[in-house]
């Protein structure tokens, strides 16, 4: 049955809503079922999510680009042989190999104040798209007010928790840790940075740590994460501590400022 070519199309009050979040809201309907084109799209996200946790990250790749910044780097791993124990044994994910450990007692570096930890976690795909461009704001910011900085630290099959006993070892009262957030079916490489004031390997715990979340094109700027993480750092070095007892109190304001150098000596 064909539709009288002078009957109104039903106006569908959700579609000018969608257009305003990737929410899937306003998919419409094909009798009881999605859409094709809403149906194709959701398989292709959930491909994408699938993705960005099971593609391997190609970390010379990375460990190059630091390389020709003139930023030293190492690379380490974790207990976690591969993806596959990395999912089941979260544990794992949070020690270093001995390997990695012999490696980090090999090459001490003396007088350092601030660790960086580059993590693959749960999105491959969010460390090889965000980690090198905000690396490459978030150290001139640090270096410009003299934090003395380990060499970089990329972990394979990391958890946000192996950053403390790398920040034990150079005994650094900064530990920045970027990891790979878990994909969602509208983010799948979602960049996230934690930062802990003091972190004790055994002995930090979340309550310990700041979270800086949803770092993407869709989500905060590389400057908007950059002005949190210096608004911080900036509590911590007052309190002597991170964690539940620091607020991120950044206002959109901050956010939208320029100059980050002056916001941290300020």
């Amino acid at each position: 049955m064909t539709r009288a070519k002078n009957t109104p199309i039903a106006f569908d009050p959700w579609h000018p809503l969608n257009q305003l979040t990737p929410a899937r809201i306003g998919l419409g309907r094909a009798g009881m079922s999605l859409p094709t084109r809403a149906n194709l799209d959701f398989q292709l996200a959930h491909a994408l999510a699938r993705d960005a946790v099971h593609i391997p990250l190609n970390f010379d790749a990375l460990k190059t680009k630091l390389d020709n910044l003139s930023y030293p780097s190492q690379i380490l791993q974790s207990q976690a042989d591969n993806q596959s124990i990395y999912l089941q044994r979260p544990d794992l994910g949070r020690l270093l190999n001995q390997a990695s450990k012999d490696s980090l007692t090999t090459n001490k570096t003396s007088n350092v104040d601030t660790v960086i930890v580059v993590v693959d976690g749960l999105s491959s795909k969010a460390i090889e798209n965000h980690a090198i461009p905000f690396l490459a704001l978030l150290v001139p910011a640090l270096t410009m007010v003299n934090y003395h900085l380990a060499p970089i630290s990329f972990v394979k099959h990391g958890r946000v928790a192996i950053g403390d006993a790398i920040a034990e070892h150079y005994n650094a009262k900064l530990c920045i840790n970027l990891i790979g957030e878990r994909p969602g079916l509208s983010s799948p490489d979602s960049m996230g940075i934690y930062f802990t004031y003091q972190a004790k390997a055994d002995l930090s715990t979340d309550a310990d740590r700041n979270c800086i979340s949803n770092i993407h094109a869709n989500g905060l700027s590389y400057e908007q994460a950059l002005t949190k993480l210096l608004f911080l750092i900036k509590g911590a070095e007052q309190l002597k501590l991170s964690g539940v007892l620091l607020k991120d109190e950044t206002t959109e304001g901050l956010l939208t400022q320029q100059n980050s150098k002056t916001f941290l000596l300020s």
